[in-house]
């Protein structure tokens, strides 16, 4: 586990484009893992200037994400799908039929997330992007998810209904439940990069950083990886 230290937003953002650029063009057929939120806009925005300036040819490139609100239809501006083509899709010339997103209105949840895994497990994951929940969440896996959960369909914590109202009118319109990449899914990956953005996640990182590995704490589960990069600011690093 690496702890890379950055002073800004932007130096954040610049970083960990270049690791997943760099993974882009080492690899024949890459296999990228996304994620969503505010923390890695910067970083989507700054790798479509790296690969629309390069001459990495982009329909070899294949992409899941992390999760997905139930309940939501990918044309929602709330929904991760609609926030993948706004930051990133749109801008770059992936091909459609190689981008893998979690169906928000899937008709049947435990066909939705077999089929999600089973295609993760087809094609491997070169590297996948994480953020950090205060209650150290990665993806929607909260306290308390087995270390060996696979994709699935979870209940949301009223900590996280909260922490996500701010993208919604009001509370009310958050959705209570969410299709998420399990833990284990997501150590499937040969390299994982989080982001540590800001003075509110001191307390999460410094949990993961401890090396105390319980499924009280989910991200704890990426002390057991072999590749782990931790891109935090000085805000969230503290003294």
């Amino acid at each position: 586990m690496e702890l890379v230290k950055v002073s800004n937003y932007e130096e954040m953002s610049k970083k960990a484009s270049d690791i997943l650029f760099d993974v882009i063009k080492e690899n024949e057929k890459p296999v990228i893992g996304l994620a969503t939120g505010s923390t890695p806009e910067g970083t989507y925005e700054a790798l479509v200037k790296k690969l629309n300036s390069s001459d990495v040819d982009q329909n070899n490139i294949t992409t899941f994400n992390l999760d997905e609100y139930a309940g939501l239809d990918k044309h929602h501006e709330q929904s991760y799908s609609y926030y993948m083509h706004e930051n990133f899709f749109n801008h770059v010339s992936i091909p459609e039929e190689n981008i893998h997103l979690l169906n928000g209105k899937a008709e049947n949840s435990e066909t939705e997330v077999k089929a999600y895994e089973e295609a993760i497990d087809e094609s491997g994951l070169d590297v996948q992007l994480l953020g950090i929940g205060r209650n150290g969440h990665i993806a929607f896996n909260e306290p308390g998810t087995p270390f060996d959960s696979v994709t699935h369909l979870v209940d949301l914590t009223p900590e996280t209904i909260e922490d996500n109202s701010r993208f919604f009118d009001e509370l009310g319109d958050v959705p209570s439940k969410a299709f998420t990449m399990g833990l284990n899914s997501i150590m499937k990956a040969e390299k994982i990069v989080i982001l540590v953005y800001g003075e509110n996640k001191k307390e999460a990182l410094d949990a993961l950083l401890s090396g105390e590995v319980t499924e009280d704490n989910p991200a704890s589960v990426l002390n057991n990886h072999k590749d782990v990069t931790i891109i935090a600011d000085t805000a969230a690093i503290g003294e």
